[in-house]
């Protein structure tokens, strides 16, 4: 049996008649599927009602969650979610001044293969679908209210390109949380980011760039020898202008990599004239990688060089770091062994 979460009108209204209940319990199943509550003590239902329904393993949501692990540093929680057929996949709690924040996974490991990524190691087993990346919010969500939504966990979201669109529509309609407020995080799939610009519910793009031009970006991410810098970027307008959405590209940080004051001036290059936004953010260790994040003097330097050629920018706050929770750490394994 599917979890609640990932049923239709049509097909909870079956199983409510299976139950031989009357037909307004649809209704009473989603409320409570979208709050995460479990079917034991979903206690308007009828006690026969619920008992069946455990009884045929039926859950409301399409994850569980298996460990969970919170920064003694900044209060950021990381879980490890289990999904039906067995995979895990990792999500995290950010919390900050204005709300928190719920970084969601979109597949079972990653097929773009970043060699600064934890999530890409043993490459991609599976796409999620839109009820379990639903269920990952929901689920986190019981820690706190969630503000925010990014899909920058272990996957690229645009390479699950329908199940996100259908994910990112529930969590507007089902959850009403604002498209201002989901942000998608994609290696550059230009054909896909052109579609996505003209979905109903377009999201808040953040493109990870990491390097100024294609001779690095390749030495580090794959899918620079399908996409130039010059096709992102330009993707990334036409996304802006079909959408009125500020872009924002994340550039990580590696120590004499990209760091210098002449990547800083080819990055200043390429963005010219385009009202986009840079996080710039220190690589996060992951130890099978063996590359390192640029100190703080560099990451301080890389951001005032920009800022001097009229390039917006923040250095992002590290989270979780501790846990293995910040970005580029997440992965799918159990915390201190393997799935």
């Amino acid at each position: 049996m599917s979890a609640l979460i990932a049923l239709d009108d049509a097909a909870l209204a079956a199983l409510v008649k299976e139950c031989g209940q009357p037909a307004f319990r649809a209704k009473q199943l989603r409320e409570y599927a979208l709050k995460g509550v479990p079917v034991e003590k979903m206690s308007s239902l009828p006690k026969p009602m619920r008992e069946k329904l455990v009884a045929d393993g039926v859950a409301s949501l399409a994850v569980s969650v298996v460990q969970k692990r919170t920064s003694a540093v900044d209060g950021t929680t990381k879980f490890l979610f289990a999904l039906e057929d067995g995979n895990v996949v990792e999500g995290v709690l950010m919390r900050y001044e204005y709300g928190s924040s719920v970084c969601v996974s979109t597949q079972v490991g990653c097929a773009m293969g970043c060699k600064f990524c934890a999530s890409t190691l043993d490459g991609k087993i599976r796409d999620l679908t839109a009820a379990e990346m639903l269920s990952e919010v929901i689920a986190a969500a019981a820690e706190g209210a969630v503000n925010h939504v990014v899909l920058m966990g272990s996957g690229e979201p645009l390479d699950n390109y329908d199940q996100t669109v259908e994910f990112i529509r529930r969590l507007c309609v089902d959850l009403g949380l604002s498209r201002r407020h989901i942000a998608l995080s994609t290696c550059g799939l230009c054909e896909a980011m052109d579609r996505l610009s003209r979905e109903q519910y377009a999201p808040v793009l953040t493109v990870s760039l990491h390097a100024p031009d294609d001779e690095l970006r390749k030495r580090i991410m794959p899918i620079a020898l399908r996409y130039s810098v010059k096709q992102v970027v330009a993707a990334a307008k036409r996304y802006f202008e079909a959408t009125s959405r500020r872009v924002i590209f994340e550039y990580s940080l590696i120590d004499g990599f990209n760091d210098t004051i002449e990547c800083a001036k080819k990055l200043a290059a390429q963005l010219k004239g385009f009202p986009c936004h840079v996080n710039l953010i220190r690589l996060n260790p992951v130890k099978e990688r063996g590359l390192a994040g640029s100190d703080k003097t560099a990451v301080k330097t890389f951001s005032d060089a920009l800022t001097a050629m009229g390039v917006s920018n923040t250095v992002r706050r590290t989270l979780g770091a501790d846990i293995d929770g910040a970005c580029g750490q997440l992965r799918r394994k159990y915390l201190g062994g393997e799935p």
